[in-house]
């Protein structure tokens, strides 16, 4: 899947990896991983909103029930918020925006 998505295309993929590195940097600050920073994220955008991340295996699941107890702060999510319009590349190749398009 990697392979085809405009995000890791070799460009884009070395211009993303700095956004990762801003997320790695943060997890490190507050001893968590990066995954558990993301979801501590979504959650701090308010009530109305949930996270629902995927995974395949029930320790994984449970990792990510960490990021209920990572506190971010201010500095924190203003550096997390910027990222999105960041990102380098299409989410999407041109057919696979065609069929979500719809």
């Amino acid at each position: 899947w990697r392979r085809t998505n405009p995000r890791f295309s070799a460009e884009n993929a070395q211009r993303n990896e700095a956004l990762v590195a801003v997320v790695r940097e943060i997890a490190t600050r507050h001893a968590t991983t990066p995954a558990r920073v993301a979801l501590a994220w979504v959650l701090a955008q308010g009530p109305d909103l949930v996270p629902i991340p995927g995974t395949k295996r029930v320790r994984y699941l449970e990792d990510n029930v960490g990021a209920l107890e990572v506190k971010l702060d201010g500095d924190d999510l203003r550096q997390l918020g910027g990222l999105a319009e960041r990102v380098s590349g299409e989410r999407y190749t041109p057919p696979m925006a065609a069929m979500v398009e719809r």
